[in-house]
């Protein structure tokens, strides 16, 4: 079997250029219609619950699709998965520009979320076994980074293109730049060296997601990501809705530019994680989460200036609590350890789903204080489960899985 590549290859930079276009166009397609919500509501005339949806269906089809893409890929190949995921990625938003009325725009972003769901399913699978280990962290990097970079400005983008020509010209754009990125991806992709194909069956997929849910720590974090995801999408999902009314008024290009505020968050999960190294998971997830709560407070304000800084505090406290839950479950998951990631994905994006219908309900009757009440509700349970881990008991010894490598537990 060839050897991992070493740093500073030729082959590491073909693939860190891969990955940094992979995350960059899954993250860009799937966000993109977030801030265009309001438009669709007007144009299809939605209620904010029902235009939330235009994003809810590609988080739900997604959730599920990348629990079956780590299976699938293991018949098809890696490279072959991601690059079917990113081409279709781009295809389904082109098509979306020429939907003739919202429930075939639904139909669209719901196949959407299935293709897109392979890409996050496998990359981080791809990089474990192609780049050697004293690499890997600069190729993830560029993942992640392309991936929070391609939510940030895709947001941005499309707000200011619907702002000056409409939705679905902004749609058709990121359509066709998701075509180029799907490209670029296969072209600067090395196929995988060190792959084997695997039938692992789904009786061994049932009996590994039936260890992790009877995990005394792993159920509770996925609970915590259905949470924290259900929370932040939910706030800037109706954050423009208010923002565009009165008192404020603003347009859609400055309402799009609040998405910068994710450069916050990518800060926030570095810290958070070396903060968590000192001082221990256990003990900074409560407060990352509180700082959340108190952003969201925040928001409440009738003046900008302190309802931005409400959405960056929140924005900081989620992307550091995320950090730290999703680290947690990589360090406590026994073999096979990927399908626990899996299912902490699937509850995070089924969170997104649910959460943003029900957020958009509490709009819909109660306006951005019935919001921001449902969603400090939320983080409150989630406090309620960061105090529940803080007496977790470290793992013993891990028991014998059947067909499946054992690893010492963490």
């Amino acid at each position: 079997m060839p050897s991992p590549a070493i740093p500073d290859s030729a082959r590491v930079k073909r693939i860190n250029r891969g990955m940094l276009f992979g995350g960059f166009s899954i993250f860009a397609l799937l966000y993109c219609v977030q801030p265009l919500m309001p438009l669709m509501a007007q144009q299809f005339t939605l209620s904010a619950a029902e235009s939330s949806w235009v994003l809810s269906i590609s988080t739900l089809a997604m959730a599920v699709s990348l629990v079956l893409g780590g299976a699938l890929s293991d018949r098809v190949g890696r490279k072959a998965l991601m690059t079917a995921s990113m081409i279709g990625g781009g295809a389904f938003t082109l098509l979306c520009a020429f939907a003739q009325d919202f429930t075939q725009l639904l139909v669209l972003r719901a196949l959407l979320g299935v293709a897109l769901g392979g890409m996050p399913a496998v990359a981080m699978a791809y990089l474990g076994e192609e780049i050697a280990p004293q690499s890997l962290g600069v190729s993830i990097g560029m993942y992640i980074g392309g991936s929070a970079l391609g939510g940030m400005l895709s947001r941005v983008l499309t707000s200011v293109v619907a702002d000056y020509s409409s939705w679905r010209f902004a749609l058709f754009g990121l359509g066709v730049a998701g075509l180029y990125a799907g490209w670029e991806f296969w072209r600067s992709l090395p196929a995988s060296n060190n792959f084997r194909p695997g039938r692992p069956g789904a009786k061994a997929l049932l009996e590994g997601a039936r260890m992790h849910l009877r995990d005394d720590g792993l159920p509770w974090l996925f609970a915590l990501g259905f949470l924290l995801m259900g929370v932040f999408v939910s706030l800037y999902n109706y954050i423009s809705y208010r923002l565009l009314a009165a008192p404020f008024g603003l347009g859609q290009s400055a309402v799009g530019l609040l998405s910068v505020l994710y450069l916050v968050g990518m800060f926030s999960s570095v810290w958070a994680g070396r903060l968590a190294d000192r001082m221990g998971r256990r003990n900074v997830l409560w407060m990352m989460m509180a700082a959340t709560m108190a952003g969201l407070a925040l928001t409440l304000s009738a003046t900008l200036i302190v309802v931005v800084a409400g959405m960056g505090l929140a924005t900081f406290g989620f992307f550091a609590s995320h950090s730290v839950a999703s680290s947690w479950v990589g360090r406590r998951a026994r073999a096979p350890q990927a399908l626990a990631s899996a299912l902490y994905l699937f509850f995070y994006y089924l969170g997104s789903s649910l959460i943003g219908w029900l957020a958009g309900l509490a709009w819909g009757g109660w306006a951005w204080t019935g919001v921001v009440s449902v969603l400090l509700v939320m983080l409150g349970l989630g406090m309620l489960i960061a105090v529940r881990l803080r007496g977790l008991a470290p793992l013993a010894a891990a028991p014998t899985f059947p067909n499946l490598p054992a690893q010492k537990a963490i």
